[in-house]
This record gives structure tokens, C-alpha cells and sequence, in this order.
């Protein structure tokens, strides 16, 4: 067994080494304001009612909190972070994070934008990965209708067809310029139908080397099961699985759909249930890490440990390109930062898109940080900390 490199995710000077004193104490402020809910609550509402007006707020939206948690609104405003993070030895994950356009136009261009995200990785040491969600690329409601398996119509069945011939058209792009590519996990009542799309790319490009990773949802107290099945069935194929592990991102609205319809909630009845799934999926994938790559895509400091000690029990080198760690910009750099440092493959999730197409995304980035029961979040404690000791 190979000791894991020491890390401390309280070594808040590495964690903020490429923040200058000014940049530090913007963060601090920005944090600081999300800490107050009200403040949040109704500075949202504010926001998106200033932009449906045409005010001119959109400079100040852009230097405050889309300049935290988003690279800018094209590719090319991206380089500079592209560029920042990698001097820290931090990958960029590109995500087009545009939100709530569904028409035939508006895939097709979603197609183009993330062929674009797979050219600047294949020519950009610092881009490991691309990401999708199918549906970017399709609607919603066609997809829950064929996992349904509602009768679909003539129209159903051609527009089902032209989101698996994007689908492909991503990944077959991925797999020529050797670009791992990430979709992304959705609600469960149309994730069946994008897993057997995922299956399919799978079978297709993963046959050398894993290239599509499908994404699971470990608050869903099946997906390990899934995920065993999935190794399998590539086994049983002769391709690789790509898999990024994440907790999740729909659980109110899981919780809330099947209580709506009378159906068993998918998601685990405790966090600690979760946290427990998460990590004895961690081993497993590690326990056969000869046929899986994995990618975890998490801010828990306890998952990070776990994954570095199985790394350690397995004798796996922390550069070893069959596993990554992921985080969102501007959130848990104590995490990303402090694990680049010590040589392990640490990649960030650097949305981008029109100011006005990711509020959505933004909204739900101040709703995380907000204080809970009057207590700092994680992340602005962490900036307090560090303020503090360059002040001694």
C-alpha cells in the first residue's frame, strides 16, 4: 500500500495562492452578501427583472457573481481562467450552462457549441474533459415520454431520432479528437432514456479507451446497482465505462414529482445514506478500475479523503489519468487547489453563456452558499480565514 500524500483542505494559502489581497476581498463581500438569505431571495428576483427590462445591469451582474462562478459568455472569454487554472495544474471542464430554450434551432445550435467546447480541448493541454446534457439537445418532455413508454406518434419518433443523431454527432467528434466527453445526469423520469443513448456511445466509442462517461446520481438509492450493471454489461461488450460519481442536483424536485404522482421516491432517505453510497461506489469502481474510469465530481471533503485513501490502498499513483476530481469554479477551491497541489488530477466545472441565459445557474449558485440556520457558509469561512492570515 502506497501512503497517500498529505493534504490538508484547511491550507487556506494554497487554496487562494492565485487570489491577489483585492480579488480575495471581493470574493470575501460576494460571500458575505450571500450569506444573508433575504438578501439573496430578493437580489435574485431583482436581477431578473432588471435584465427582462433591458436596465443596465448587466456590467454589474458580470463583475460580481458571474465573474465568480462562470469563464465568461463565449469560449474565448474563457482562456484567461483556462489559463489561471492551469497554472495551478487544474483542468477546465467547459460547460455551456444556457438554460430553457426547447426548439429544433436552439439544439442544433447547443450541437455546434459543444463540437467547439471538444475542439479547444483537443487543441488545450488544460481541457480534460467536454460535457452535455441531452437536454440541450433535445426536449424534456420527449424524453420522459419515451422512457414512459407512452405510443409515440410519427413527429415523436423522428424528433427522438434527430436527438440521437446529436447525440452521436458529439460523441463521434470526442472519440476522433480524442476528447473525453461527460453527459450529464437529469431527472429519473427520462434518465432511462438517455442512459440506454449512453449505452449506445459507449458500445460505439469506448472501445479502445473510455471516451463518453455517463454520469450517476449516487442521492438515488439505486445507482450503485446501475453502476454494476453498467461494468457488466461493458464487460460483457468489450468497452470501457466512464463514469463521473455525483450526489445530485435534483432532490426537492424528485421528492416533490413523486409525491405529486404516488410513486416511491428514488432518493435515499438520509444524507448520511447518500454520503455511505457515494463511498462504497467509489470502491467498487475502484475495486475494477482496470475496465472503469471515474471522474468525482464532488465538494465533500470526506469523499475527497475516501478516494485518496482507496488510491493509496491500490497502489494507484495520484496522476493516474483513469481518475479525476471535479469541482465547480468558484466553489471548494480549499478542495481543488489543495488536491492539484499534491499531484492529483483535479479538474473544474467553468460554466459560460449569455449573463441573461445563466441566470438560472447563478441563482442556484448564490441559493448553495446561503447560510443555514445562521451559520457561515463553508466557502466564506474559508476566504475570513485566509484574509486573516495575511493580515499577520
Amino acid at each position: 500500500m502506497t501512503p497517500a500524500p498529505k493534504v490538508s483542505f484547511e491550507d487556506t494559502a494554497i487554496a487562494f495562492a492565485d487570489k491577489s489581497d483585492a480579488e480575495l476581498y471581493k470574493t470575501y463581500l460576494l460571500f458575505a452578501a450571500m450569506n444573508n438569505n433575504s438578501m439573496v431571495k430578493m437580489g435574485g428576483g431583482l436581477m431578473k427583472k432588471a435584465l427582462s427590462w433591458n436596465l443596465p445591469v448587466k456590467f454589474l451582474i458580470k463583475k460580481s457573481i458571474f465573474e465568480q462562478f462562470c469563464g465568461g459568455e463565449t469560449i474565448e472569454e474563457c482562456r484567461p481562467t483556462i489559463e489561471k487554472l492551469g497554472r495551478s495544474g487544474i483542468g477546465t471542464i467547459l460547460d455551456y450552462s444556457v438554460e430553457g430554450e426547447s426548439n429544433e434551432a436552439s439544439f442544433d445550435h447547443t450541437v455546434q457549441e459543444i463540437i467547439s467546447t471538444i475542439e479547444m480541448a483537443a487543441t488545450s493541454e488544460h481541457i480534460p474533459f467536454s460535457v452535455f446534457k441531452v437536454t440541450g439537445v433535445a426536449d424534456p418532455a420527449l424524453l420522459a415520454k419515451a422512457q414512459a413508454t407512452q405510443e409515440l406518434t410519427q413527429s415523436d419518433k423522428a424528433a427522438l431520432g434527430r436527438v440521437r443523431a446529436r447525440v452521436k454527432s458529439i460523441c463521434q467528434r470526442a472519440y476522433e479528437r480524442g476528447v473525453r466527453v461527460f453527459i450529464d445526469a437529469e431527472e429519473s423520469w427520462m434518465q432511462e432514456t438517455i442512459d440506454q443513448m449512453t449505452y449506445e456511445m459507449m458500445e460505439l466509442y469506448n472501445q479502445e479507451r473510455p471516451i463518453v462517461y455517463n454520469t450517476y446520481q449516487l442521492y438515488r438509492h439505486d445507482r450503485l446497482d446501475v453502476i454494476k450493471r453498467d461494468f457488466e454489461r461493458a464487460q460483457k461488450l468489450g468497452y470501457y465505462l466512464g463514469g463521473k460519481l455525483v450526489r445530485g442536483a435534483y432532490m426537492e424536485k424528485e421528492g416533490r414529482v413523486a409525491q405529486q404522482k404516488g410513486l416511491n421516491n428514488p432518493i435515499n432517505p438520509t444524507k448520511q445514506a447518500t454520503d455511505a453510497l457515494y463511498d462504497e461506489s467509489l470502491r467498487f469502481c475502484m475495486e475494477h478500475l482496470d475496465r472503469i474510469a471515474i471522474c468525482a465530481g464532488t465538494h465533500n471533503e470526506h469523499s475527497c479523503y475516501h478516494l485518496m485513501e482507496l488510491m493509496a490502498e491500490f497502489n494507484v499513483q495520484p496522476n493516474d489519468e483513469r481518475i479525476y476530481f471535479a469541482q465547480l469554479l468558484g466553489m471548494s477551491d480549499n478542495l481543488s487547489y489543495n488536491l492539484a497541489h499534491a499531484g492529483y488530477n483535479v479538474a473544474k466545472y467553468v460554466p459560460y453563456g449569455p449573463v441573461e441565459a445563466v441566470m438560472p445557474y447563478l441563482l442556484r449558485r448564490a441559493d448553495e452558499n446561503t447560510a443555514i440556520a445562521g451559520q457561515s457558509s463553508r466557502e466564506f469561512s474559508l476566504v475570513k480565514k485566509e484574509l486573516e492570515r495575511r493580515k499577520r
